[in-house]
């Protein structure tokens, strides 16, 4: 997560921002300087929990309670603070899991401290009338009634609702405000008892407290409770519920101070709501799933198996690029009342995580089958197309889905697991679904694992080049050798390249390890030329990543120099599905190559597109015939015979295109046989000599090839 620097600077302009943002919405006595002064302090607060490892929104609690201590109440307040917390922290908006994560937790525990602060206040403001109003009916017992006025005039005075009733529960007075408050007249409420009140989603545990009450054995209790009023709406209410007893100390009445909060829980009811669905689509946000994931996997008993499908639009960057966000918005809002509408009737958790990225909690799984069957219906459910403005948009989305047991889940490394899964989606077509393969996952870390170590392999000399012989068909005598890269893992052994190669060319470290393979086989070529009589030709593969490194022509140009070689003995091995299709600029490089004298050839040719007339336009002196096609070619049986016609097809067209021909992986002396009946030029294979260090591959030549010496 990108974490803001806390500077000085940066607080001051937040808490200016801020006090900009709140000015004139609460009663607050204080300036515009002043504020800014008081919300200093705060924003620096946030910022530093925004920042602190590890992370605690407990700040955001203290900030919203000293913002109610300094009378900042105005509901439209704590909304614009809200706004600007989320502002503040992620200027930019970037869609950020950490980040939206944590600046969801401060605005909850912001909103949560405002709303426990202002309750307190209220609540103490209660007590204090609660208290004049029971020491004034009590004066006026003991006294006779000497301060009846009294207590009169705080009873009708007070905006507070006030109630009398005996210990049997009968209602004897309401004050005004409680009248207004419930909507009943003096005389209807006096026919009424305490239990007529009582709402249908009241706690047992109000009934429990209220009859301790009345047997004397509590003073007092406070809860938040739900009234209905006379015309079937409910209200809110902070109520207080105190004992008063005789002379001889036996209960005999008890008065309630009823105060009206419905606004404040409808307050606390919407910063809830916010703190936990998406603003724009209205769907449950990151917090909310986060959540309720966590509680699933820390009371696995409520879920036995838990499913996850993570789901991301293919796409969906070209519409905001194209018509803009504002519609962009809309295909959003559109897509999530579809998932919406489709699974949350099953009880699935529906959310979204922050920009096209959308996420189904299943419950209760009983296997994979449960969460595809969710992803296939959420994935119908966004391919249809979207009409906005007259205007139809297609849009798809991938799906990565995980089914696990809810026990063995980790809320993070579910979510990675994920995450992955999203990505092998991606990578496999999109508009798609892919389930978490832990055999795949294991390799994909394990490869990761290895291109993290290959710059230190690179540096401590752990990589080492065998070759193979190529070798002249016509004469059965060695014309060259490949160079074949190894890797000689100190934990892992002996790792060939299909292990690291892939890893190499995505991080890039395949342009340093290139260059070095490049002037290892040089140097080899170099000593081979001083002993063998005829030039041998060394063959190197090279990646179009390497294509496209500046250094690279005259880098070759350096190796040939010093080690004497000409360019014709380096030839550069490309696939054929790196070259065909490839852009202009490494086109550019091959043909400066091949300027220059290097030979060019196509490895692995028919695996790929096999384009026989987009090879005209590339500077290739060879291709090398993949080993699928040799293992058929020999001539016994009819689909030997045809493979041996697709075999003498291609050779004959490369020779019209002035290109050689090597055959690779000739594991016979039959299949050498046939390619040499078929015109091919060079075969290389087990049946002429595996893959070897240099020096077991010089005993084999020095069988076949005159040495200068003895010229």
């Amino acid at each position: 997560m990108s974490e803001p620097a806390v500077t000085e600077p940066a607080v001051v302009a937040f808490a200016s921002r801020w006090a900009r943002a709140v000015t004139g919405s609460s009663y607050v006595p204080m300036e515009l300087p002043e504020t800014e002064a008081y919300l200093t302090a705060l924003a620096g607060q946030l910022l530093a929990a925004w920042r602190t490892e590890p992370f605690d929104a407990a700040a955001g609690f203290q900030v919203g309670a000293a913002m109610v201590d300094r009378h900042f109440t105005n509901p439209d307040t704590i909304s614009k603070t809200l706004a600007m917390v989320s502002e503040a922290l992620n200027p930019a908006q970037l869609i950020d899991p950490a980040a939206v994560t944590r600046i969801g937790a401060l605005q909850g525990a912001l909103a949560a401290g405002y709303a426990t602060r202002l309750q307190e206040r209220t609540l103490a403001e209660q007590d204090a009338i609660r208290i004049a109003a029971t020491t004034a009916r009590s004066e006026a017992e003991m006294a006779a009634r000497a301060s009846d006025a009294r207590f009169r005039a705080v009873f009708a005075g007070a905006a507070i609702g006030i109630g009398l009733g005996d210990t049997n529960g009968n209602i004897l007075d309401a004050n005004p405000a409680l009248i207004k408050m419930l909507g009943y007249s003096v005389p209807e409420m006096r026919v009424r008892n305490v239990g007529d009140f009582m709402h249908p989603d009241d706690a047992l545990k109000v009934w429990a407290l209220y009859e301790e009450l009345i047997r004397g054995e509590r003073e007092s209790f406070q809860t938040a409770k739900q009234f209905l009023r006379s015309d079937g709406r409910g209200v809110w209410t902070h109520l207080t519920v105190s004992l008063i007893r005789d002379t001889d100390g036996a209960p005999e009445y008890q008065i309630a101070v009823v105060e009206d909060v419905t606004d404040l829980h409808r307050l606390q009811s919407q910063l809830q709501y916010q703190a936990h669905h998406d603003e724009l689509t209205g769907l449950a946000n990151r917090a909310l799933f986060q959540r309720q994931l966590d509680q699933l996997i820390t009371d696995p008993g409520k879920s036995g198996r838990i499913g996850v499908c993570l789901m991301d639009l293919d796409g969906f960057k070209a519409i905001n690029d194209s018509v803009g966000h504002a519609i962009g918005d809309q295909v959003l809002v559109e897509i999530a009342s579809r998932l919406d509408g489709a699974l949350s009737h099953e009880g699935h958790l529906v959310a979204r995580l922050g920009g096209d990225e959308f996420v189904i909690l299943i419950e209760n799984t009983t296997g994979a089958q449960d969460v595809i069957s969710v992803a296939e219906r959420a994935l119908e459910a966004v391919e249809r197309p979207i009409t906005i403005a007259s205007r139809a948009y297609s849009v798809t989305a991938s799906a990565g889905l995980v089914e696990r047991a809810a026990t063995a889940a980790d809320t993070a490394d579910l979510i990675r697991a994920a995450d992955i899964t999203l990505y092998w989606a991606k990578a496999d077509g999109k508009g798609r679904w892919a389930l978490f393969d832990p055999e795949r996952s294991d390799r994909e870390v394990a490869q990761y694992t290895l291109a993290r170590m290959l710059p230190a392999a690179l540096a401590n000399d752990e990589f080492r080049l065998h070759y193979q012989p190529l070798v002249n068909l016509a004469d059965g005598l060695p014309s060259g050798v490949e160079a074949l890269l190894r890797w000689e893992h100190p934990r892992f052994g002996h790792l060939l390249p299909g292990r690291f190669i892939g890893a190499a060319e995505e991080t890039g470290i395949i342009v340093p390890l290139g260059r070095w393979v490049l002037e290892t086989a040089c140097q080899q070529g170099a000593k081979w030329a001083l002993r063998f009589a005829d030039p041998l030709r060394i063959s190197v593969n090279i990646a179009i990543r390497q294509l496209a490194d500046r250094q690279l022509i005259d880098g070759i140009k350096q190796m040939l120099d010093e080690n004497g070689l000409a360019p014709q003995q380096l030839q550069l091995e490309l696939t054929e599905r790196a070259v065909i299709g490839t852009d202009s600029e490494p086109l550019a490089v091959l043909r400066q190559l091949a300027h220059l004298g290097v030979r060019i050839a196509i490895d692995d040719f028919g695996t790929g597109y096999s384009n026989m007339t987009y090879l005209r336009r590339l500077p290739v002196c060879e291709l090398k015939l993949a080993g699928s096609f040799i293992s058929e070619a020999s001539p016994n049986g009819e689909r030997r015979s045809v493979d041996a016609e697709i075999v003498g097809s291609l050779v004959s067209l490369a020779h019209t295109l002035g290109m050689t021909v090597t055959a690779e992986e000739v594991e016979t002396e039959e299949q050498a046989d046939a390619l040499r009946e078929l015109g091919c030029d060079t075969g290389q294979g087990n049946y002429f000599g595996a893959s070897a260090p240099a020096e077991e591959v010089q005993r084999l030549m020095d069988k076949h090839l005159p040495h200068v010496a003895d010229l």
